[in-house]
């Protein structure tokens, strides 16, 4: 089931923010992210704020189904529009994402995009991109989505072997993800991401190099490699404990992400985040750029978490509750934290240290500096870089990145 929300202060009525979060607003990016909380089947794997139909029935799904989800979303679009006042930054990305999207008609996702066009106005060159469930596509649908102002969409591929999919319990067949880049690519999107997963239990070397030479001879223009992390209570954690199918371990993860790196490097695509390659700088996807950088953005739906000028925070998780709070005038906020300092220049570190121009050394204290400069002897950090003043992972650093990043935090 879903991971439990965080603890925090309990949030106004209203959706009220202390009057320092925007101070200085103009100077940062603003996004959205949309979040569609329903899926037509749970994943084995999936530890997201999602909900198949069987799972509403009878816990307030019908306050919150995926008729009238659409306009629950605008609803709080609206209450953003109030709390946000006069706030005259355009949004530059708009991000919808689940749970499956798709799910709903191409006209729920293009009047949500509306909503935020019409209360706040998009930049001229904004970012608006959808995720989609391979078999819930067609290309009429995907017409109707880019003729909506949607420019940029991203398709859960995964892998390419039908045996890797059974594990993961993932319902599409294989081909289809690579065919949805033709459709969407003759229905005038402009960039296409395509989502693996590498590390499955039973994949091997020869499995995963067969889903990335899928995926690059697609033609996309940006593709995601994340390693799979096993959640408990989830159905895989359920069945690796009961011994049904073998843990995959990190050197093998390794060896994986080694892998990507060749094939995906030799194909064009350019890493700038630990787990994204894009083949041009205006591939890259800007709404996790957001994220990474530590800019502003709103996040409406279930369990959706947003972060404005150092307060963040996040939804109630249900979506009959979300719809119940929504319909009594109240915002669905479960909770907030105004985040210190200190808090903010560590997440910095974490965050900006993932991305190929890496995080300025003056984010350090003296003892996170004297571990950077360890970290370039090494080969961890570049020493070029390290040199002028950034710390940037090396590919054997993007290894460990994990651990780089707790010793540069100290």
């Amino acid at each position: 089931m879903p991971s439990v929300l965080p603890d925090g202060e309990p949030m106004p009525e209203d959706g009220s923010l202390p009057r320092h979060a925007l101070e200085g607003a103009g100077e940062r990016p603003l996004g959205f992210y949309l979040h569609v909380p329903y899926c037509a089947t749970r994943c084995g794997y999936c530890d997201f704020n999602t909900y198949t139909a069987s799972e509403l029935v009878g816990k307030g799904g019908v306050l919150a189904s995926r008729d009238n989800y659409a306009d629950m979303v605008v609803e709080e679009i609206r209450l953003a529009r109030k709390v946000l006042g006069e706030d005259p930054r355009p949004v530059r990305t708009v991000f919808v994402g689940g749970g499956t999207p798709t799910l709903l008609a191409a006209a729920d996702l293009v009047r949500m995009l509306a909503a935020v066009r019409d209360e706040f106005g998009l930049a001229k060159d904004a970012e608006v991109t959808t995720e989609a469930n391979p078999e819930s596509v067609n290309p009429a649908y995907l017409a109707e989505l880019r003729a909506g102002g949607f420019n940029r969409i991203s398709f859960g591929m995964q892998s390419a072997r039908q045996h890797v999919l059974k594990v993961l319990d993932r319902t599409h067949t294989p081909g289809r993800p690579e065919a949805c880049v033709a459709e969407a690519r003759a229905a005038g999107f402009d960039h296409v991401n395509l989502d693996l997963i590498y590390g499955t239990p039973g994949e091997s070397d020869e499995d995963w190099r067969a889903s990335l030479d899928a995926a690059v001879g697609a033609g996309p223009d940006h593709i995601s490699a994340y390693a799979l992390i096993v959640e408990e209570g989830t159905q895989l954690a359920r069945r690796i404990r009961r011994g049904e199918v073998p843990m995959t371990d990190d050197d093998e993860h390794a060896d994986r992400y080694l892998i990507a790196d060749e094939v995906l490097a030799a194909a064009g695509y350019s890493w700038y985040e630990v787990s994204n390659w894009a083949t041009t700088a205006a591939g890259r996807c800007l709404h996790n750029e957001l994220y990474w950088r530590g800019a502003d953005w709103w996040g409406a739906g279930p369990g959706a978490h947003s972060h404005v000028g150092g307060v963040r925070w996040w939804n109630v998780k249900h979506p009959g509750a979300y719809a119940a709070a929504l319909a009594s005038g109240r915002s669905p906020g479960a909770g907030r934290e105004v985040l210190p300092p200190e808090d903010r220049r560590v997440e910095r570190i974490l965050l900006e240290l993932r991305l190929r121009e890496g995080c300025p050394l003056t984010l350090l204290h003296p003892a996170g500096l004297a571990a950077a400069r360890r970290a370039a002897e090494e080969g961890l950090l570049d020493a070029a870089s390290f040199a002028s003043g950034q710390a940037v992972l090396t590919l054997r650093g993007r290894l460990l990145a994990d651990a780089v990043v707790r010793d540069l935090v100290d």
